[in-house]
């Protein structure tokens, strides 16, 4: 087994012992560097990163090889890559690109790697002059997303 695949399992295995925690991410470098990346339903702590950070470190042997490894939260300014991660966002705002469109609009729910977006517009009235605020649903899969961040608000 490599190196890669015995991280691979020593993650899955950590995990487990918090459920409320995924895996976003992980990569061994050609220096041996691992990078892990996670999230979490109810957000990822300095504990929660600690703790897998161990899990992974404390069954490899650095006898047999060296390595250097960095466990971190995906950052709120991460893009949002996983259905676990929309539904946690479920009731805030995001801006969504696709291949054809971008969006901003309240995650207003997930079901089936379909995210149902509310979006607010400013739209032509259908008589006379001026506009109209119009909110409608959009259904994105989550296949057809290209990327999807959280709008920070101050």
């Amino acid at each position: 087994m490599n190196l890669k695949e015995r991280v691979k399992e020593l993650i899955d295995k950590g995990l487990e012992e918090n459920p409320s925690l995924f895996l976003i991410d992980y990569s061994v470098g050609g220096d041996n560097l691992i990078k892990v990346i996670i999230d979490g339903d109810n957000g990822v702590g300095i504990e929660d990163c600690v703790a897998l950070s161990r899990a992974i470190e404390h069954n490899l042997d650095r006898e047999e090889e060296d390595f250097s490894l960095e466990v971190s939260s995906c950052g709120i300014s991460a893009p949002l890559v996983l259905e676990r991660q929309y539904t946690k966002n479920i009731g805030r705002e995001v801006e969504v690109k696709t291949a054809t469109a971008s969006h901003t609009g309240v995650i207003k729910g997930v079901s089936n790697a379909v995210v149902t977006l509310e979006v607010t517009s400013r739209q032509p009235k259908p008589q006379g002059k001026g506009k109209i605020t119009v909110t409608e649903e959009i259904l994105l899969p989550i296949e057809e997303i290209k990327e999807a961040k959280l709008k920070l608000k101050f």
